[in-house]
């Protein structure tokens, strides 16, 4: 690198800040982060889920009912490592420490934000409450309306509520007169800023991550349960006139009015029967022939509380031998190493995040398709 006075320390500490800057969905849900030990990637870590009360009526005859203080814990594994790699020769045109930002340590945080945010809307696949229409992008109040009446119904928290939609949602609604118009909303930051701010009590942010969901499942006519479900089972066997490929994980089912979401691939359909389709929550009793509706392919936006999800991150351990340098902030560290590839003989620069994500309270969270 021809600015070798251009230190490691220098180069994390500009990067991390440009992370952050573009992270969205880790800052949005609740965050497990410690320093006190390095880890690496397949380390299994204990994290405490937000404490959940259920409030209760106060009767003067029986007088109150105590709830048991209890935190649960649940193993999350270190298991993503966002990581941005260069050869140290590609920065030999830099002239100084503007170059060197410009050429390798903007753009490699971005990118690993990009990551980040990405793998954590992936979560989308875990809940199974949904509100909208597959395949129609969410676009008026009545489908903001529709989302808070979803997390009022399903009891989640007042505030703080977030929502990440795509980027075709976000154009739609910030385009809507009455969030327009400043002299009727109190300010002017959706026409300055094209940002929704909050409405009908919810945080309302964009990214370009958000998934979308196409599911394995070609031709669906028909579709029904396949032999009687006893109640608490989480598998069942599915049926249909003309049944073309597989279920996948993020499928939504939605059977008597209820919606279940599909927790693994299944096998392929083998003469219209798709058998062994496990989903994530316990199924009611249910008679062979009582229909099935299946979710069509769709973009995953989300409306959830933060304890729906987790964020963990740990320091990644300073490999030996080579030069490197870790750096921490509010809940994200950030580790920058310089190396030699013995394999391919060159030296090389590497920027990277250990981290995970783990639905906590899926019940917490809404899929508003588009």
């Amino acid at each position: 690198m021809a600015n070798s006075f251009v230190t490691l320390k220098e180069i994390a500490r500009t990067a991390l800040p440009h992370l952050m800057d573009n992270l969205v969905f880790p800052r949005l849900v609740h965050n497990d982060f410690s320093d006190a030990f390095a880890a690496k990637q397949g380390d299994t870590v204990q994290i405490r889920k937000p404490i959940n009360y259920t409030a209760q009526e106060f009767d003067p005859d029986t007088g109150v009912t105590t709830q048991v203080l209890t935190e649960d814990s649940v193993e999350v594994k270190l298991d993503k490592i966002a990581s941005v790699d260069i050869e140290v020769s590609a920065l030999d045109s830099a002239l100084n420490f503007d170059s060197i930002d410009r050429l390798f340590i903007r753009p490699a945080a971005i990118a690993l934000a990009e990551k980040i945010n990405r793998d954590g809307l992936m979560l989308y696949r875990d809940v199974a409450n949904c509100v909208g229409t597959a395949g129609v992008t969410p676009a008026s109040l009545e489908d903001l309306a529709n989302v808070r009446k979803a997390l009022n119904d399903m009891r989640v928290p007042q505030s703080p509520r977030y929502a990440v939609w795509d980027t075709a949602a976000d154009t739609a609604f910030a385009t809507i007169p009455a969030i327009v118009n400043a002299e009727k909303s109190g300010t002017t930051d959706a026409l300055r800023e094209g940002s929704l701010g909050k409405v009908f009590g919810v945080e309302h942010f964009m990214s370009q991550a958000v998934a979308q969901h196409g599911g394995m499942l070609t031709n669906a006519e028909n579709v029904a349960v396949n032999g009687a479900v006893e109640e608490g089972s989480r598998v069942l066997s599915i049926k249909g006139s003309a049944l073309v490929g597989n279920l996948c994980a993020g499928d939504i089912l939605k059977i008597e009015g209820k919606t279940y979401v599909v927790a693994e691939d299944s096998a392929a359909a083998a003469e219209n029967i798709i058998s062994g389709v496990r989903v994530a929550a316990a199924l009611p009793a249910l008679k062979s022939g009582t229909r099935i509706d299946i979710v069509g392919p769709h973009t995953a936006n989300l409306v959830f509380h933060p304890s729906a999800f987790a964020f963990v991150s740990r320091p990644l351990a300073a490999p030996a031998g080579v030069e490197s340098y870790v750096t921490n902030f509010d809940g994200i560290s950030l580790r920058v190493v310089r190396g030699y590839d013995m394999v391919y003989k060159r030296e090389m620069l590497s920027m990277d995040v250990l981290y995970a994500y783990k639905t906590v309270y899926p019940e917490l969270a809404v899929r508003c398709l588009g």
